[in-house]
């Protein structure tokens, strides 16, 4: 049988993916350099140790509080984002990087996916499709990218990285509880604690049940009515369409007239008036301070009840490090069973930015350098260094072919604690002259007596 033809090329196909262009005298590569996107950015050492730390950090403080790990995929059908985030609000109507899916089958309906802009409702929807109300409060944590087309600005990327936690469940195990508003308010306040950010704020609000909010919405449409013609086109849009969103506004103008309107605690029901005082009875309990905000709203449409930030003067006009609250009805929203909940996100490159350490405070520089010197002493430095690093010490090794003076400047350069000298004689005897770069003492010791002698 004859070979098949090869599927023809699609016109324009390596121009488009190998920067090519087209020229009179045909294709010419274009060399320009290739950098990151905007509003992307690569995270190089020695700032990753920072971030090590701070991960570090909140994953002991999460297995202090008996959190778990979860990870769930960074896209999802966007429909999720849609019924959850809601389609009134930026994320959902400016921010997203959606796409339709192209790998489907014959007969399927292309799908629309979307990086994830946020977590929870991922959270939510693994909940739901794992049934793990069958475990019955489920107390979860996250680490990870998400995505959103922002305009970059200090600590705001389009990739950026979250740190979030969610506790959810069924009611009869206590997710419902005003203790467990407190408790992850506590988790938070104890971790920025222990990440040395002394002047963090907490502004508290509740921002009721979906009864108290159609009440609330009705008064903000009348109270908005002869003002909105005044505003920014955004607040015009939700004046109609989701009056809450107005206090999402950032425009200085239109602040004064947010001012007048009428505040959210005077339309709280009973129930979700004493869940709010619990709340705020056992944060002073523990020592907890926080200031009431009427006007804190989350941004997006599936939060109920408790609505918290965090601030940092640090930061600027866009203080918050983190938000959450809680969100009593968002399984259900998602064809789940009811499974009150309550959680947050911290935004990890603003977390960074407020924490203001420098890499060298916290990155752990090598124990030892070790020297190999003379030929064949290659072989001889990795099998010892490969003995010391399982105990565990960070070696760094150098090469036969540096001269002395050079892997004494390189030991310096790198932060190294100890040189250790491996030569032909050295191994013959199997001691090796240690020398700690601080204080210039120089000793011979066993092979057996390093570890120990590195260690301490």
């Amino acid at each position: 049988m004859p070979e098949e033809a090869a599927p023809a090329e699609p016109r324009g196909w390596r121009a488009l993916v190998l920067g090519e262009r087209t020229t009179p005298r045909g294709r010419e590569a274009d060399t320009a350099v290739i950098k990151a996107i905007r509003g992307t950015r690569d995270l190089l050492p020695p700032e990753t140790a920072v971030w090590n730390f701070v991960e570090a950090e909140v994953r002991d403080l999460f297995r202090a509080y008996n959190f778990q790990e979860i990870r769930t995929p960074i896209f999802e059908e966007t429909q999720l984002f849609a019924r959850s985030v809601g389609e009134e609000t930026d994320i959902v109507g400016k921010e997203m990087y959606s796409w339709e899916d192209r790998t489907r089958r014959d007969g399927e309906r292309a799908q629309s996916l979307t990086l994830r802009p946020e977590n929870t409702a991922g959270v939510v929807r693994a909940y739901i499709e794992h049934k793990l109300w069958e475990r019955g409060l489920n107390k979860l944590y996250y680490i990870g990218p998400q995505f959103r087309r922002e305009r970059p600005q200090k600590g705001r990327y389009r990739q950026f990285y979250q740190i979030g936690a969610e506790v959810i469940g069924p009611a009869s195990a206590g997710s419902e509880s005003a203790a467990r508003d407190a408790e992850i308010l506590e988790l938070l306040a104890t971790l920025l604690d222990r990440l040395g950010i002394e002047d963090w704020h907490l502004q508290l609000n509740s921002i009721g049940c979906s009864a108290d909010r159609a009440r609330y919405n009705e008064a903000l449409q009348e109270a908005l009515a002869p003002l909105a013609a005044k505003m920014c086109a955004d607040c015009q849009r939700r004046a109609m369409r989701n009056p809450l969103r107005v206090f999402d506004c950032k425009v200085p103008e239109d602040q004064p007239r947010i001012e007048t309107l009428p505040r959210m605690s005077q339309y709280l029901d009973e129930p979700c008036r004493k869940h709010f005082e619990q709340v705020q009875e056992i944060l002073s309990a523990v020592g907890v301070p926080f200031a009431l905000n009427d006007r804190l709203v989350r941004g997006l449409d599936y939060y109920t009840r408790t609505a918290f930030e965090f601030t940092h003067g640090a930061l600027g006009a866009q203080n918050a490090i983190l938000g959450g609250g809680r969100y009593d009805g968002l399984s259900e929203l998602l064809g789940g069973p009811k499974a009150p909940g309550i959680g947050f996100a911290i935004g990890e490159d603003r977390l960074v930015l407020a924490l203001n350490r420098p890499a060298e405070s916290v990155q752990r520089k090598p124990d030892v350098y070790i020297a190999p010197l003379g030929p064949g002493m290659n072989s001889e430095a990795a099998r010892l260094a490969r003995e010391l690093r399982c105990h565990p010490i960070v070696a760094e090794l150098g090469d036969e072919s540096f001269r002395l003076k050079k892997s004494f400047e390189t030991a310096t350069k790198l932060g190294a604690r100890y040189i250790l000298i491996v030569g032909e004689k050295e191994v013959k005897s199997d001691a090796f002259a240690l020398k700690n770069l601080e204080s210039g003492e120089q000793v011979l010791v066993p092979r057996t007596e390093l570890p120990p002698r590195l260690r301490s």
